[in-house]
């Protein structure tokens, strides 16, 4: 190749694997190329360079720029690091490579002609997230089979545009009233922060613990929950003799329930006590603490000495004769577990009303006997069967100390349910669950009390692909996260990152020739990643495509010069304490009882004549 051609940048000199060492002409003295009228900034770095081999060109991403200064090479001894990443025959682009190039094979400038042959492919699988920084004229499309099956991580420092990308992403997935959307999507979306209702309205259905206008009450019913995880919450600390104690009880619960309710697909003898069976954790308590407190008399002492019965609907525990010294009684019960203290704890939980979504969830409570009003299909339908693409579950009212086990309960109820239903119509694989879940380093740092949520995660991350279950995390810390997690998205959107633990998280995740591209996250712009893996054709810097103001997650930062600007207008802290005290960003101080009188027009006589 003639070094006269405008696209040439410069000479082959060393091949180790997928990195080329290229030499540059010293007609790129000023680093920047004329093309057919467009203007071309040369060799730098994350810039696409094109190496001809007859009939196929091979291309790659720049890593690394510098010089020698030795002046006897020539151009000052300026050379740049390519990272190869894939090959084009034709028009017909291809990741991987089958063969090397050879040294003193010349490299060029990738046109807006190469980038198209790239990045030009049309069809379901393609969908548009934005620009190269590069070339805004060139739209940068990802695979939505690859995004989805082979998982993804959202990674960006706060105020780097995470959340608008999320919801961009989402927004290009489902394309809503556009010919070619994907109305039939379905996507779960945990939302940490309450940020995605207004910006996902349109195509969105919201599920809240805590639900204002609009919005769904969010129920988890327990008895869905494995026991561990149950015990975990509503029992706090227990060593094995408890535990067994409690699991035997929540066994016998609802193998009874069994007996008296029918539940399809339930065999008796295959009952289980993680078994997804309703049943009564008022009556548990209220039989455990009865056990507890029991007094006898008697000659052998096998007679109860009962003087109330208490009530398990209203958490009242039965009473007995205390015990007395000496022989003649009352005697306490030597079968007594020693869980007072849990059972305590027990109806302090079952009490407070922050809980009420997971331990009195609605239609779902179990009755004493364990029969319930609405079983599992009917929640699972509401969560992923409805015919809205997104359904956000909003978990911003809820407690800290219960986040992590109900994110693990969420997202078992769902895996568990698509899994076992691979074959019918509605599981994984003949209509695929996208999750997306928000804050991921809250509840997936893969420490020991976030074990619920990251063993249901990693069981995703590892087996979803067969099952139609793809995971999308999404987090400001990827130091925090957990490692195996990380490993296993195919597909990383790495936004700014500034702290250096996270960028080597995030280095660590990327294939072994592109960590170089780490280095560039510390300058990108706001709504500006690197996109890298499976559902990109190449490694790529990309300018997001922005939302409409009005549907942006409300993340944005407050505008403090303009609020401090403005002269203060009181509104009272009431106001401010009835929020506090109500765990609810829209509660008031007063009830007002306003009557609203709907307003009929009508026609005065003079009107209509001339």
């Amino acid at each position: 190749m003639s070094a006269k051609d405008p696209t040439f940048l410069g000479l082959v000199t060393s091949v180790s694997g997928p990195t080329v060492k290229v030499s540059l002409a010293e007609s790129l003295a000023s680093g920047i190329a004329l093309i057919e009228g467009h203007m071309y900034r040369v060799a730098q770095v994350g810039g696409f360079v094109r190496i001809p081999q007859g009939y196929q060109d091979l291309f790659g991403i720049v890593s690394e720029v510098g010089a020698s200064g030795d002046p006897n090479t020539g151009n000052g001894g300026r050379w740049m690091t390519v990272e190869l990443a894939g090959e084009a025959l034709g028009q017909s682009f291809e990741r991987g490579l089958s063969q090397l190039p050879s040294i003193n094979d010349s490299v060029h400038i990738v046109s807006e002609g190469d980038l198209k042959r790239i990045y030009g492919r049309e069809g379901l699988d393609q969908i548009q997230i934005g620009t190269l920084s590069s070339s805004e004229s060139i739209a940068v499309k990802l695979s939505l089979d690859a995004l989805v099956t082979r998982h993804s991580a959202i990674l960006g420092s706060t105020g780097s545009g995470k959340s608008t990308t999320v919801a961009s992403l989402l927004r290009s997935i489902v394309r809503p009233n556009q010919e070619g959307g994907a109305p039939a999507s379905r996507i779960l979306l945990l939302d940490l922060h309450g940020e995605y209702t207004h910006a996902l309205a349109d195509f969105s259905r919201v599920y809240s613990a805590t639900p204002q206008p609009g919005e769904r009450p969010l129920f988890v019913p327990y008895w869905a929950l494995q026991a561990k995880d149950l015990l975990g919450f509503v029992a706090g600390g227990l060593n094995e003799n408890q535990e067994i104690a409690f699991s035997d009880k929540i066994q016998e619960l609802k193998a009874s329930a069994l007996g008296t309710n029918r539940f399809p697909g339930m065999d008796p003898q295959s009952l289980t006590v993680d078994s997804p069976v309703p049943f009564s954790l008022k009556q548990c308590w209220y039989e455990l603490m009865d056990f507890e407190v029991r007094t006898f008399t008697g000659p052998q002492r096998d007679q109860p000495a009962l003087e109330d019965a208490g009530d398990p609907m209203s958490l009242t525990s039965s009473k007995y004769t205390p015990a007395a010294l000496g022989s003649a009684g009352p005697f306490l019960n030597s079968q007594a577990k020693g869980i007072r203290r849990q059972l305590n704890m027990m109806r302090s939980r079952l009490l407070d009303h922050r809980f009420d979504f997971i331990l009195h969830p609605g239609p779902w409570e179990p009755r004493l006997d364990g029969s319930v009003e609405l079983d599992l299909d009917k929640l699972l339908d509401d969560w992923v069967g409805h015919e809205k693409p997104v359904t956000i579950l909003d978990l911003s009212g809820v407690p800290s100390s219960v986040l992590t086990t109900l994110v693990g309960s969420i997202l078992r109820i769902v895996y568990e349910a698509l899994y076992w239903s691979r074959e019918k119509t509605e599981g994984g694989i003949h209509r695929p669950l996208l999750v997306v879940m928000e804050e991921a380093h809250r509840y997936l740092s893969g420490a020991k009390e976030d074990g619920s949520a990251a063993e249901i995660v990693k069981r995703i991350a590892k087996e979803g692909r067969k099952y139609g279950i793809g995971a999308m995390v999404v987090s400001q810390r990827p130091a925090e996260v957990d490692e195996t997690i990380l490993s296993q998205c195919g597909t990383i959107l790495a936004l700014r990152l500034s702290n250096p633990e996270d960028r080597a998280r995030v280095k660590g995740a990327l294939p072994d020739n592109l960590g170089g591209l780490v280095d560039l996250l510390p300058v990108l712009r706001t709504g500006e990643a690197i996109v890298v893996g499976e559902a990109a054709r190449l490694p790529v810097r990309c300018r997001v495509t922005l939302p409409a103001p009005e549907q942006r997650p409300k993340s944005s930062d407050p505008r403090v010069s303009e609020a401090w600007a403005t002269k203060r207008v009181a509104e009272g802290y009431d106001r401010v304490l009835a929020s506090w005290r109500a765990q609810r960003t829209f509660a008031v101080a007063q009830d007002l009882d306003i009557v609203r009188i709907q307003v009929e027009d009508t026609v005065a006589p003079h009107e209509g004549k001339s």
